[in-house]
C-alpha cells in the first residue's frame, strides 16, 4: 500500500493509508469476493449479512479465493482469519473506516440499507455500493447524509478483476468521489472515475450488448454456445486484454488509424447485423443456453471452472503487467 499525501480529506475522513478496518455489508458472491480482497491487502474486515449461513458461505469464498490472491501477492499483514461476521449492522460498522455495500440488486432494499448504514457509520466515513445497475441518485433517497454515498462498482470476481467504476449521485459531494477513487487506487485497483451517472455503467453496458447478440444467435440457431465462446476467446478476446475495442479498431485502420477505419467502414454501421433489443427469454431459449453451457463444460463442475478461470486471469494479468513494465 502506498502513501498519497494529495488525497483529499476532511477532518472526519480518514486518509486511505491510515485505514485498518473495513465493513463489508452483504457477503454473497460479490461481497465475499471484496472481503477476500480486503483481507489479502492486510485489512481487518467486519462483515454483516442477515443470513444464518453467511459465516460458512463467506469462509468458503475466502478459502476458494486465497490461492489466487496468494499467487498475485499478499500484503505483509494479510490474514484470511482477520474477519468477523455479524448479524447486527451497528456492530459490523463499529470502528469501520470505509464501507463496501454489496446487497442484492433490489432497489427498495438498497435504499433502506444505505440509509441504515449511513445512520450507524461514523461521521465522514465514505460508503460505497457495489451495485451493478442502480444509480446512487435513486439509491440515496432515504439517507440523511447522501453526500458521502458513492458507487464503487467492481467486476466479478472482485478479488481478481482490477476494474472499479466510481461515480456519485446528484447529492454526492465530489470530494467523496475523488476520495473513493484514490482509495481504490491505493488498494491496487484500476479505477474509472465516471463524469456522470450512466445506467449500467460502462463495462456492463458493453458486456450486455455482446450478451444480447449472443442470445439472439442461439435463439435463431445461428451459433451454438460453444461457438460463441470460442469466437471471443480465440478471436477478439485475445486482443482486448492489452488494447480494448476502440484501440483495436484504431489498429484495424492501418496507417490511417481510426480515421481511416471510420471513413472506410463507417457505412457498414448501418448494416442490420446486430440486434441490441433483448430476445424474449422463452423456455426453449433458456433450455438451449443451459444445455449448451453443460455441453461446453464437459463434466467440469462450477468450482473446476472457477479455478480454471482464476488461473487464466492471473496468467494474463502477469503477462500484461510485464509488458507494461518493459514498455515503461
Amino acid at each position: 500500500m502506498t502513501d498519497d499525501a494529495s488525497t483529499p480529506t476532511t477532518p472526519a475522513t480518514p486518509a486511505p493509508e491510515s485505514i485498518t478496518t473495513i465493513a463489508c455489508v452483504g457477503i454473497g458472491t460479490i461481497g465475499g469476493g471484496w472481503a477476500a480482497y480486503f483481507l489479502a491487502r492486510g485489512y481487518r474486515v467486519q462483515a454483516w449479512d442477515p443470513s444464518p449461513e453467511a459465516g460458512n458461505r463467506v469462509r468458503r469464498l475466502i478459502d476458494a479465493a486465497w490461492p489466487a490472491l496468494t499467487q498475485l501477492g499478499l500484503s505483509e499483514n494479510a490474514d484470511p482469519e482477520n474477519i468477523s461476521v455479524h448479524t447486527d449492522l451497528a456492530e459490523a460498522l463499529d470502528g469501520a473506516q470505509f464501507v463496501q455495500e454489496s446487497a442484492p440488486e433490489v432497489l427498495e432494499m438498497k435504499q433502506q440499507l444505505l440509509a441504515d448504514i449511513d445512520a450507524h457509520a461514523a461521521d465522514g466515513v465514505v460508503i460505497a455500493s457495489s451495485t451493478s445497475g442502480y444509480s446512487m441518485t435513486e439509491m440515496a433517497v432515504q439517507a440523511a447524509n447522501p453526500e458521502r454515498l458513492v458507487v464503487g462498482h467492481p467486476f466479478n470476481p472482485p478479488y481478481l478483476i482490477p476494474l472499479v467504476e466510481v461515480v456519485g449521485g446528484e447529492a454526492t459531494d465530489p470530494a467523496a468521489v475523488q476520495w473513493a477513487s484514490q482509495w481504490y487506487e491505493h488498494l491496487g485497483k484500476s479505477v474509472i472515475t465516471m463524469d456522470r451517472e450512466v445506467p449500467g455503467f460502462i463495462a456492463n453496458r458493453l458486456q450486455e450488448a455482446l450478451w444480447r447478440e449472443a442470445l439472439h444467435m442461439v435463439d435463431n440457431g445461428e451459433a451454438t454456445v460453444e461457438q460463441i465462446d470460442r469466437s471471443i476467446t480465440d478471436g477478439p478476446g485475445l486482443r482486448w486484454p492489452l488494447q480494448g475495442p476502440m484501440l483495436t479498431f484504431h489498429l484495424a485502420g492501418g496507417p490511417g488509424g481510426m480515421a481511416h477505419m471510420l471513413d472506410h467502414f463507417g457505412p457498414s454501421l448501418k448494416s442490420p447485423w446486430t440486434r441490441l433489443e433483448a430476445p424474449e427469454l422463452t423456455d426453449e431459449l433458456r433450455e438451449s443456453v443451459v444445455a449448451g453451457c453443460d455441453e461446453e463444460a464437459a463434466g467440469r463442475s462450477v468450482p473446476d471452472l472457477v479455478a480454471e478461470r482464476d488461473r487464466a486471469i492471473i496468467a494474463v494479468r502477469q503477462v500484461i503487467d510485464q509488458l507494461r513494465r518493459d514498455a515503461a
